[in-house]
C-alpha cells in the first residue's frame, strides 16, 4: 500500500512538470510609442528644421538682371590693345565692341580773371600782366571767353599762393576746379555671345593680357566712376 503511494506521488509530480512545459511562452508586451504622444514632441524631421532660407523674389531678380547684363572685359589703356581682344572674341564667333569711358582720375585748379566789358579791355589787362612777368593769355572760348587764365595747378595750395599774390596788386583773381579725366578702354561682349565666353577662355585671355578683369554689367553703358 506504502509503495502504491509513493508511486501515485511520483506519478503527479511528473504529469506537473510536463504540462509546465506545454504552456507556451507569454510575449512581452511593448508599448507603442503612439500611446505617449508627448515623446515624440522633441523630434522633429531635417526639412523641417528653421533653417534661413534666401527670398525667392531677390534670387529670382538677381538672375533675371544677370541674364540682361553684358559681359565687359578691361580695362585698357591704349585703344588697340583694346581692339586685339575684340578681334580674337570676333574669330570665335562671339560679337564684341570697344566702348571707351572717361573717369575721374583727380581735380585741377584754375585761377582766372572775369571778362571785362569789352574784348579791348581784356587784351589792355592782358598787356599789364604780362608787363608785370606773370604767365597770363586771353580765353577764347567758353562761358569765360574774353577772361584771361592765370594757370591752371594740381594743387589747391600753389593756386591759392596765386590768388593772393595777384589780390596783393590790385586784381580781383577768381579760382574754379576742373575734373581731370582719364580715358580707358572695355570690350564688351554682346548678351548673345556670353555662352561663349567660358572660364577656360577667361583664363586664356587673363594669361595673355595681365591684369585683365572680366565683370558683368549693364549692356547700355559701363558705369564706373
Amino acid at each position: 500500500m506504502r509503495w502504491t503511494l509513493l508511486l501515485l506521488i511520483l506519478v503527479n509530480a511528473f504529469y506537473y512538470v510536463w504540462h509546465q512545459q506545454q504552456v507556451p511562452l507569454r510575449a512581452k508586451v511593448v508599448e507603442s510609442s503612439v500611446v505617449y504622444p508627448g515623446a515624440l514632441q522633441g523630434i522633429r524631421l531635417l526639412d523641417e528644421a528653421e533653417v534661413p532660407r534666401e527670398d525667392h523674389k531677390s534670387r529670382s531678380d538677381r538672375s533675371m538682371a544677370d541674364a540682361a547684363a553684358c559681359l565687359y572685359l578691361g580695362s585698357f589703356e591704349e585703344l588697340e590693345e583694346a581692339k586685339v581682344v575684340q578681334q580674337r572674341l570676333l574669330s570665335l564667333d562671339i560679337q564684341a565692341d570697344v566702348q571707351g569711358v572717361d573717369m575721374t582720375a583727380g581735380v585741377e585748379y584754375w585761377v582766372y580773371l572775369p571778362p571785362l566789358a569789352s574784348r579791348q579791355a581784356s587784351l589792355r589787362q592782358l598787356r599789364e600782366l604780362q608787363a608785370r612777368r606773370i604767365d597770363s593769355y586771353i580765353i577764347t572760348q567758353g562761358d569765360l571767353v574774353n577772361g584771361i587764365s592765370l594757370g591752371i595747378f594740381p594743387r589747391s595750395d600753389s593756386a591759392e599762393s596765386v590768388l593772393q599774390r595777384l589780390r596783393e596788386i590790385g586784381y580781383e583773381p577768381r579760382m574754379r576746379e576742373l575734373s581731370r579725366a582719364h580715358r580707358s578702354f572695355w570690350v564688351r561682349v554682346a548678351r548673345e555671345s556670353r555662352r561663349l565666353a567660358d572660364e577656360f577662355l577667361m583664363g586664356q585671355l587673363a594669361g595673355d593680357f595681365v591684369g585683365l578683369q572680366h565683370q558683368l554689367m549693364p549692356c547700355e553703358g559701363v558705369a564706373l566712376p
